[in-house]
């Protein structure tokens, strides 16, 4: 079976790893798609976070890191993708991204969505707290792997001397 993991990462967080990391265990291949947004403005570069995203998981053999932009569907079929796997932290993420599941599989009957639900001590973890936090000068290094913190911090300071 061959899942996309689709995504802003932006930072990528231990939440996420969590479910790159059950993913990977379910998937024969597993395509961590990271995901071009124009309506969002990023903290990190798409180049930044493909690059973060391959240092954290280079020890997974069968996971690939690959930037996309567009529809999802439509990067699921060029990759050949059996599923997309989508993470719920809590009972509020269930309603919307049931209806982006419901979507895409109108939009592609063949792509199925499969969610996994974080462990518990991720529940809370969003990139957004991250941000928030590291903004205010607070202790990350709970939230997201060691080279993930590092980045936050210097990407921090640029923006504090502009």
């Amino acid at each position: 079976m061959r899942a996309i993991y689709p995504g802003s990462f932006d930072p990528v967080t231990y939440g996420h790893l969590d479910i790159i990391g059950r993913s990977a265990q379910l998937a024969d291949e597993l395509i961590i798609g990271v995901l071009k947004n124009n309506a969002k403005s990023p903290l990190f570069s798409l180049e930044e976070r493909v690059r973060m995203l391959e240092e954290v998981t280079k020890n997974y053999h069968n996971v690939k890191i690959e930037a996309f932009e567009g529809l999802l569907v439509d990067f699921a079929k060029r990759r050949k993708a059996d599923a997309v796997i989508r993470g719920l932290r809590a009972v509020t993420d269930f309603e919307s991204e049931l209806q982006m599941a419901q979507t895409n599989h109108k939009l592609e009957e063949s792509v199925e969505t499969i969610f996994l639900t974080t462990r518990l001590e991720y529940s809370y973890l969003s990139s957004t707290i991250v941000k928030e936090v590291a903004a205010f000068g607070g202790d990350i290094s709970q939230f997201v792997p060691e080279p993930v913190e590092q980045n936050i911090h210097e990407k921090m300071e640029e923006r504090r001397r502009v």
